[in-house]
């Protein structure tokens, strides 16, 4: 059997600040959502200004990141080339969700909404990253 990491709630506390900081930075208002590995929320917040809709598309992307163990960037890209039969998948195809990936294997994503795609993606692994440097710190 193999042992998993999973993300608990300081992680998932982490990941959120450091995704909500480099919003803040950017001047952006967004809405922020971590989940497990298995696509179940475990975070979400909208920030004051942050599109209403957002706090409904942020959990799609993650789950979708998650559930393919692909930035959800992969998905936007195949329905803009012309393989629109992905949209029949049950992901949402906007970039936006970066999945979380330790030891090899996808432990939860990031999900982000509310400003350009390629900004979503910005906040989405500002959180990811975040995450990486704090395990770097615990093995050091």
């Amino acid at each position: 059997m193999k042992q998993i990491q999973s993300l608990t709630l300081d992680d998932v506390k982490h990941i959120a600040a450091a995704a909500e900081s480099e919003a803040r930075a950017c001047g952006w208002a967004v809405s922020i959502a971590v989940c497990d590995a298995g696509g179940h929320p475990l975070w979400l917040q909208r920030m004051d200004g942050a599109p209403l809709m957002s706090a409904a598309v942020a959990p799609e992307k993650a789950r979708t990141s998650v559930l393919s163990g692909r930035p959800s960037k992969a998905f936007e890209d195949m329905v803009n080339n012309g393989r629109i039969a992905a949209l029949a998948m049950p992901v949402v195809p906007l970039e936006g969700g970066e999945p979380i990936i330790v030891d090899g294997l996808v432990i939860g994503a990031v999900g982000v909404s509310g400003v350009k795609a390629g900004e979503d993606a910005q906040v989405a692994r500002a959180g990811v990253a975040a995450l990486a440097r704090g395990m770097e710190r615990q093995v050091a």
